[in-house]
């Protein structure tokens, strides 16, 4: 009796000879017993010694009749070929699609590198709330909720970990980093889930430079630690192509380059007529509008031009759009560019196959001057229907002093997605997407 036996990273061929079991005291009938019970899909003990079969093959030769440990009591498909099928029974898409199994478990691996790589750097991992009353940190829909302790009171769930990690910046720890869940009460699309995993870490002293070249050494570090598991361990997957990755990478610098692209020079940004101007003049140019430019913000009509114009450059290599417009980076530190004499951020994002990787920025440390960003990003936002908070807690805590701070932040659901080369979030995602979760569509598996 041959029986094809999987582990987690290994397929082996077993073999149970009934004349060399027979001198062990194993009957027949026990022995056609066990193979009329066990089926496909099977837990099964089994001991032996390794043989090679007549064919060479790698095999366990048993040496006492194997044991059934747990049976499967349905049967077990070859394939699951629906998607509905596949996400609605993840557990049975494990135990027959290796890349489904494999894009987790790549998923696992990177988590465990960036702690070790963080810890090597002597950062202190901490966890912050996720439940408070202000959702923190990024412009983006939270969701709401209340608490039978605070009846009267509208909690959120947060957006990001960003404002309680730069607190304990403030108390004196300089090196910290947070890995947890983040929610945004928004669309669900091939690259957005509402919960996901955000990484951020925030290094006192740092400078944008010095963020530039930790995210350069962490992100190449990691494009090497993914190939050595996938040719080893995580073999389902494709190569990850090491050259993309190698150091320095690109930059452009966002207003220049944009300027550049459109052949136009930007009104000043941080004026109130601001987005009008722009819209006339990309009208003048004849440069297709975004179908919200009217209603949008000017930071969300300066993002969707970068997302047309700057960010396709990085579908061959890494590439750092550096210097956002002010008003874009209301937490970030601001300076005069000498280039345009616009209000321009210490901020860049890492961009890889289209797609942001990473956010990083010199913190705005000044309780003044974060103030003074906060309303007129309230205002702006107001004006577009749009409700943001002054989050005085926050500015309290910089009036303690912060020191010079660089940090960053990471969707790690866009890092395995980029090297485990899932198409969706969902693949990233233990049970897929919030759509998978809830429950929605009938999903049966089709065997």
């Amino acid at each position: 009796m041959f029986l094809a036996l999987t582990g987690e990273f290994e397929n082996v061929q077993g073999l149970c000879n009934f004349r060399k079991l027979e001198a062990s005291g194993v009957t027949l009938d026990a022995f056609k017993g066990l193979a009329k019970l066990l089926t496909r899909g099977d837990l099964i003990s089994i001991t032996g010694r390794a043989v090679r079969s007549n064919t060479g093959e790698l095999t366990l030769e048993a040496t006492s009749l194997p044991k059934l440990l747990s049976p499967s009591l349905v049967p077990l498909p070859f394939k699951l070929e629906e998607e509905d099928a596949k996400i609605q029974n993840r557990h049975l898409d494990m135990l027959v699609t290796r890349e489904t199994t494999d894009v987790l478990r790549l998923r696992s691996y990177i988590m465990r590198y960036m702690r070790d790589w963080f810890h090597e750097k002597g950062f202190l991992e901490f966890q912050t709330p996720i439940l408070a009353e202000n959702a923190g940190g990024a412009v983006a829909r939270p969701f709401a909720t209340t608490s039978t302790e605070f009846r009267s009171k509208e909690l959120a769930l947060r957006i990001a970990p960003e404002l309680w990690l730069k607190r304990l910046v403030v108390g004196g720890v300089e090196k910290v980093f947070e890995m947890g869940p983040a929610f945004r009460n928004e669309g669900i699309d091939l690259s957005h889930n509402p919960e996901f995993t955000m990484c951020e870490y925030y290094n006192a002293y740092a400078s944008l430079q010095d963020l530039i070249d930790q995210t350069e050494e962490l992100i190449s570090g990691l494009a090497h630690h993914c190939q050595d598991l996938i040719s080893t361990k995580l073999m389902a997957l494709p190569a990850v192509d090491l050259a993309r990755y190698a150091r320095p990478y690109k930059q452009v610098e966002f207003l220049p380059e944009l300027q550049s692209r459109l052949g136009f020079t930007f009104p000043d940004l941080s004026s109130p007529k601001a987005k009008e101007s722009l819209i006339t003049l990309l009208q003048d140019h004849s440069i297709p509008l975004p179908t919200d430019a009217h209603t949008s913000p000017l930071p969300k009509l300066l993002d969707k031009l970068a997302g047309d114009h700057l960010e396709p450059d990085s579908l061959s290599s890494p590439l750092f759009i550096i210097h956002h417009p002010a008003i874009m980076s209301p937490l970030s530190k601001s300076f005069l560019c000498p280039k345009t004499n616009q209000l321009v951020s210490a901020r860049t994002e890492l961009f890889v196959n289209g797609r942001e990787l990473a956010n990083m920025y010199e913190e705005e440390n000044s309780p003044f001057e974060q103030r003074r960003k906060f309303v007129e990003q309230a205002l702006r936002n107001s004006e577009e229907g749009e409700e943001v908070h002054v989050d005085e807690s926050y500015i309290q805590a910089l009036e303690s002093g912060l020191p010079p701070t660089g940090g960053w932040g990471c969707g790690i659901e866009r890092l395995v997605m980029l090297f485990s080369g899932a198409r969706r979030i969902s693949d990233t995602l233990s049970f897929g997407n919030l759509r998978n979760v809830v429950g929605l569509g009938p999903g049966r598996a089709r065997r």
